[in-house]
């Protein structure tokens, strides 16, 4: 099992702070999302090519953040992404955002779930896709809530 976790980088700009000039806590996910699209494709499945493909659509059915401290404009954050849980239908994904100089900001998780586009209805992931996802399994997740994972 792989512990290595992908990393993201952002600058935090200034649309994405609110009026008391920290991220608006729902842009957190924005970034969350962003991060998630490019580790889908570093992994091979890139999210544009299975939504114009039409075989398989991995909605989020869950979202959940702790922020640990403000994110700033301007502020360079590094997010670390991996699988954080395995199901056969489902895989959840934790992120950990950091800033520079390494502390921990924010902490975030998504599930997704594997869905047959036009009709929605959840099937088995892929076994390609669910390989992937199984060799980068965080070894010490297991299903956990976000304010556990320091």
């Amino acid at each position: 099992m792989a512990d290595q976790a992908y990393a993201y980088q952002f600058r935090v700009s200034l649309h994405d702070t609110d009026a008391a000039g920290v991220l608006f806590f729902a842009h957190l996910f924005r970034h969350a999302h962003d991060a998630y699209e490019a580790w889908m494709g570093e992994l091979g499945f890139a999210l544009d090519e299975m939504i114009r493909d039409g075989g398989l659509a991995l909605p989020l059915v869950h979202a959940e953040a702790d922020f640990k401290r403000p994110l700033r404009h301007g502020d360079l954050i590094r997010v670390e992404v991996r699988v954080d849980e395995l199901r056969a239908s489902s895989f959840g994904v934790g992120y950990r955002f950091l800033t520079d100089d390494g502390i921990l900001a924010a902490i975030a998780r998504t599930v997704h779930v594997a869905v047959r586009p036009g009709d929605s209805a959840s099937r088995v992931l892929p076994d390609d896709l669910a390989a992937t996802l199984r060799s980068r399994l965080d070894s010490s997740a297991q299903r956990r809530p976000a304010e556990t994972q320091t």
